[in-house]
């Protein structure tokens, strides 16, 4: 086991992204566990932002029985993209595959981001926002549509065994 750097680099936040069968009654348990209103709510997608203790909360909407465990994915929500490219060194200086997503929309946001994989298969990204979109509730960053009612958001994680790029990624590890 490789020893614990010196430092530890500096992450402002914690990501936690969910898949909920029921958006509406998610917000509304999240809304009165965590004592704050949603910061983004969205088709199939809602999140939240807690100072403190610094998390990022992301649901996103899936039909009961579509084979999604509760856990999407995790992360960190960084402050630069130097520090986004600082983990990216960091992970492959470590021998981790990892799949990179610069200037992308994902979950209504224009983020670059660094995605690996732990050893069970837990997707975990290293991202900072570019732009977080709060004013657009129609459409991505990209003029695509929001998903029609009863559809899961365009959101997902990276599959590092497929080719094809899509929002969140999905491609091959490099």
């Amino acid at each position: 086991m490789a020893a614990a750097p010196e430092t530890t680099p500096a992450i402002p936040s914690v990501h936690v992204s969910l898949n909920v069968t029921d958006l509406a009654r998610s917000v509304a348990f999240y809304q009165a566990f965590l004592g704050v209103a949603p910061r983004k709510e969205r088709r199939g997608y809602a999140n939240f932002a807690l100072g403190s203790p610094a998390l990022k909360l992301a649901l996103h909407e899936y039909p009961a029985g579509v084979g999604k465990g509760s856990l999407n994915h995790l992360g960190f929500v960084v402050s630069t993209l130097e520090e986004v490219n600082a983990a990216r060194d960091r992970l492959k200086a470590a021998g981790l595959a990892t799949f990179d997503e610069g200037d992308t929309t994902c979950c209504f946001a224009r983020q670059n981001k660094v995605w690996a994989h732990d050893p069970d298969g837990n997707a975990w990204e290293i991202y900072v926002l570019i732009d977080d979109l709060l004013d657009d509730h129609d459409h991505d960053h990209a003029g695509n549509p929001l998903p029609a009612a009863g559809e899961p958001a365009a959101c997902c994680v990276p599959q590092l065994t497929e080719a094809v790029p899509a929002c969140c990624g999905q491609g091959t590890p490099q």
